[in-house]
């Protein structure tokens, strides 16, 4: 994702760049580790004196990042994190691209509840994003529909067994089992969950990154049949994504791109139209005020249309309703594991604010 967002910037100077300025992009891997994405947002904001900060990918780094973005007046670009504290702990300086858990919760527990039942057992990693997906889920399941958990079992990130707590949740007859994890773990849970004898009439729910590539191709058939919300579908029919997935298939040999590519594309497309918005001066003695000129450009962009299935929009306040720019989540579930999943596209559901 991270090679995406460079490989735009370099074909954006190669085109002349912002109003005759290039952009001097620098990547650097926080390996989804808090205590190093702070040590690299300290460095490129007080350091590298950068104008514009894009991070993290996992809400657990973010969310630190936030204080120190806020504290340098720095503006910054959620390229994924969906924890819904991201855009509630107050910051002018921050903007979210991809959508919130608080969007993808009230919809996966609305198609839940009205589809499968209400009775849920809940496999909750230690990621910030799976937490709050958790906490979302079980929130909206009460509000919507009256319903408990039927079982919770709060795991470690990379957590390699999960036969005991399927055994147990094999026991109580559930209707579905949230998996809410990064990636690998997810795939290990949803592969055990079979394992345990627990058969395909239980319906997974996944956390929104079931939707990231690793997910189909480690667990194969325990896949099938998987649902969660995510901002975009591999499997979608508009031209502008048939384009997107032909051009990350040649680019990075990826066949079915999950919604962290879209999001990162998406990202670049609103950093650009703001940075050729924002009257930028760029000389050293400038910096403070380029950044509030670029974070004020920001606040400016207004019913984009993109990959994202709805038009993502910003405002100037410091709360949710205007820094959580993308509302439409989008419902999808896996027909096909394996190396080149299959996907359908259940629903799309746009949020008010």
């Amino acid at each position: 994702y991270g090679q995406m967002v460079m490989d735009e910037i370099r074909m954006i100077n190669e085109a002349g760049g912002i109003n005759g300025n290039k952009i001097v992009p620098t990547l650097m891997n926080d390996e989804c580790k808090s205590d190093k994405g702070v040590a690299n947002a300290n460095k490129l904001v007080f350091n590298n004196k950068v104008h514009l900060l894009i991070g993290s990918s996992c809400s657990s780094v973010t969310l630190p990042i936030v204080d120190v973005t806020a504290k340098a007046g720095v503006p910054q670009l959620v390229p994924h994190s969906t924890n819904s504290k991201i855009t509630q702990k107050g910051s002018e300086w921050v903007f979210r691209v991809p959508v919130s858990g608080r969007f993808y919760a009230g919809v996966n527990a609305k198609y839940v509840g009205d589809n499968i039942g209400s009775k849920v057992a809940y496999i909750c990693a230690a990621d910030a994003a799976s937490q709050g997906d958790c906490e979302k889920m079980q929130a909206q399941m009460k509000s919507q529909f009256g319903a408990d958990p039927a079982f919770i079992a709060q795991v470690q990130e990379k957590e390699v067994d999960f036969r005991s707590h399927m055994q147990k949740i094999k026991g109580l007859d559930v209707d579905g089992i949230m998996v809410a994890a990064l990636a690998e773990t997810m795939a290990r849970a949803l592969i055990q969950s079979y394992e345990a004898g627990i058969d395909g009439s239980v319906r997974r729910i996944g956390s929104s990154s079931a939707s990231n590539a690793p997910v189909p191709k480690i667990a194969g058939d325990a896949v099938k049949g998987v649902f969660f919300t995510a901002a975009y579908s591999a499997s979608d029919k508009r031209p502008i994504a048939k384009l997107f997935n032909e051009m990350v298939k040649n680019r990075y040999g990826i066949e079915s791109p999950d919604h962290d590519f879209s999001q990162a594309y998406d990202l670049v497309r609103i950093m650009e139209i703001a940075l050729k918005n924002a009257n930028l001066n760029t000389s050293d003695g400038a910096l403070a005020a380029d950044r509030t000129a670029i974070r004020d450009a920001i606040a400016s962009i207004e019913g984009y249309e993109g990959l994202a299935s709805g038009p993502i929009s910003f405002c100037k306040s410091a709360v949710p309703q205007c820094r959580d720019g993308n509302r439409t989540a989008v419902l999808i579930a896996y027909t096909k594991g394996g190396d080149n999943p299959e996907l359908e596209v259940l629903s799309r559901v746009t949020m008010e604010p």
